[in-house]
């Protein structure tokens, strides 16, 4: 299990502040939609400046028809990052386009899919997808792997069914992660780390207690000591 770092903080140079805090961990690190409007490119080179081993998970859950997304996965090759995700509900045919435009290259980041946001609670979910959390994110990570993905983003509920329906090398990247019983925020299925374990989870991500936190870099070795 490895341990993702949400950088969700109101501006780029708080994000920088924490970012100098706990460079000297091994950690990836998630820059997500309103840090990459606002702060583009030049932020992924700046986090690589302060230490350059950093991984960075570039969250932008692509969602659109098929070329479109198989032409941003292929601008995503230019920034250098180490994973991406895109919408499952996107379909089987935008899925496979994305991964089939990245053949060419040797080397490409992981790609994941989201399967439920983890700030629905099962009515919400219902009401759009019309079947409960645990079908529908089975049905997605299933679409994801015939489609060539390397794995899907959950909740850490479903982590295990989808493993049992994919493989064990099929990854699962859990958000709504709080590591010491903190309070949930906006996120619905939450879980600490040592259940996340149990679910065969292969990627936390945590924002909030560690970004809010007196010791950043404290909260980051406790939690990597647990994991």
């Amino acid at each position: 299990m490895e341990l993702c770092v949400a950088l969700d903080l109101p501006t780029q140079e708080e994000n920088l502040e924490l970012i100098e805090k706990i460079k000297e961990h091994d950690v990836w690190l998630k820059v997500g939609l309103r840090s990459y409007i606002r702060d583009g490119e030049a932020f992924l080179l700046a986090i690589k400046k302060i230490n350059p081993d950093f991984k960075i998970f570039l969250d932008l859950k692509l969602y659109d028809i098929p070329n479109t997304m198989a032409d941003a996965a292929e601008s995503i090759m230019g920034l250098g990052v180490d994973m991406f995700n895109v919408h499952a509900s996107a379909g089987r045919r935008a899925m496979s386009s994305v991964m089939q435009r990245l053949e060419k290259y040797e080397e490409r980041p992981l790609v994941l899919a989201v399967t439920a946001l983890t700030s629905f609670s099962e009515d919400e979910f219902s009401a759009v997808y019309e079947k409960d959390i645990a079908l529908k994110a089975d049905q997605f990570a299933k679409d994801a792997q015939e489609s060539g993905l390397d794995g899907v983003v959950c909740s850490a509920y479903e982590s295990a069914s989808i493993k049992n329906i994919t493989n064990k090398e099929f990854m699962t990247l859990t958000p709504g992660i709080r590591p010491f019983g903190e309070d949930s925020g906006d996120q619905k299925r939450v879980a600490d780390v040592a259940f996340a374990k149990e679910q065969l989870v292969d990627f936390i991500v945590v924002g909030r207690p560690i970004y809010q936190a007196q010791n950043p870099s404290e909260v980051v070795s406790k939690i990597l000591d647990l994991i």
